[in-house]
């Protein structure tokens, strides 16, 4: 039994729900023959996977659906073994690169030299080169970058690469401009009430529309949490109704605590549980910029006009640091620290204006 999330994720570019006529150009840039390497961006839950793997189907066919876990190991220059998951079919890899941490430019080049050394078993009727799908680039470091974008033009007569990313922010230019940028934005709250209604309609279920907008606006925007959301709603409570209890993500609920934590105290003691607190939050792998600007947004909301300057310029060098720094850990405790100043310098100067 596997969630409705998987179960109606479209596996064709016909069949997509939303950005009907990007499908149709997708479409018309694989019957062309031959394409570029293509750079996928867009916000989470946009449905860029959806869309690569229904373009990879249209590709090679269902052959692309057969997918199977491998293991491949990797040497670093101080002979540090590395081994990282993959998964493929008999036409394309994909695989995280930024998992391998700061050796993630040893990854890209083997495994793109690998790949592109070994031609296609089957040649009739197939194309003539594999796809590698790089997902997360933008968290990859500038060196891992460059080397990507020499092997991108070395090897281009055996392979393409298809980039995902959620930011094009963190994407070297030399890349970009090597690429066939295509923007998946994120689905509009109507469109994600009318995919949830059909979703439920497979079900043999029938979903109010008031409830629908709620989980709508409670998503963000994120048709993957949304769908996630209506079927934590049906497992609560059948039939539905229109003012039924959405539930949200745990990691939700706890990132709202630990932001109203840090504004009920602000001392060395309280910044020593909250580093547990966000340690928990990791090592449960909900991602650092989630972390952070889930709390950000929790705790600007308790904050006047000229305070919320000041923490949203400390939080957009915090953010800078973040992306150049390794320990992600140093800099999220280090906003921490500097709002909790922030913070008791306004309630101070608040209370010493009251008397």
């Amino acid at each position: 039994m596997s969630l409705w999330v998987d179960k109606y994720r479209p596996n064709a570019l016909h069949k997509l729900d939303f950005h009907k006529t990007q499908a149709q150009h997708l479409k018309n840039l694989v019957q062309q023959g031959d394409f570029p390497h293509l750079l996928f961006y867009g916000p989470s839950g946009a449905g860029k996977k959806t869309r690569i793997m229904a373009l990879l189907r249209e590709l090679y066919g269902s052959g692309v659906e057969r997918l199977r876990m491998e293991h491949m190991n990797f040497q670093t220059p101080s002979n540090k073994k590395l081994e990282i998951m993959t998964v493929a079919s008999n036409y394309h890899i994909e695989v995280n690169p930024s998992d391998a941490g700061i050796y993630d430019r040893i990854v890209v080049m083997d495994l793109i030299k690998g790949a592109a050394q070994t031609h296609q078993l089957d040649a009739s009727g197939q194309r003539e080169f594999k796809v590698i799908l790089l997902t997360e680039v933008d968290k990859l470091t500038k060196d891992a970058q460059h080397a990507l974008r020499r092997t991108m033009e070395k090897y281009v007569q055996t392979c393409r690469l298809i980039l995902c990313a959620n930011s094009t922010s963190q994407v070297i230019p030399a890349i970009k401009s090597r690429c066939l940028g295509i923007r998946v934005s994120a689905p509009t709250s109507n469109e994600i009430v009318s995919i949830l209604q059909s979703v439920c309609k497979k079900e043999g279920l029938n979903i109010p529309q008031e409830l629908a907008e709620r989980i709508a606006e409670k998503s963000d925007r994120n048709l993957r949490r949304a769908i996630l959301m209506c079927e934590a709603c049906k497992v609560q409570q059948y039939p539905f109704t229109k003012d039924q209890e959405i539930a949200e993500p745990d990691w939700q609920v706890y990132l709202r605590e630990t932001a109203k934590s840090i504004l009920a105290e602000q001392t060395p003691k309280k910044l020593l549980e909250i580093r547990s607190r966000l340690y928990e939050l990791i090592v449960h792998g909900i991602p650092t910029e989630i972390i952070f600007k889930g709390l950000l947004k929790e705790l600007i909301k308790n904050c006047d006009l000229q305070l919320k300057t000041a923490v949203i310029e400390l939080a957009a060098s915090t953010e800078h640091r973040l992306h150049k720094g390794a320990k992600v850990i140093f800099h999220l405790e280090a906003f921490i620290a500097k709002f909790m100043a922030l913070y008791l310098q306004f309630m101070e100067d608040t209370l010493g204006s009251l008397y």
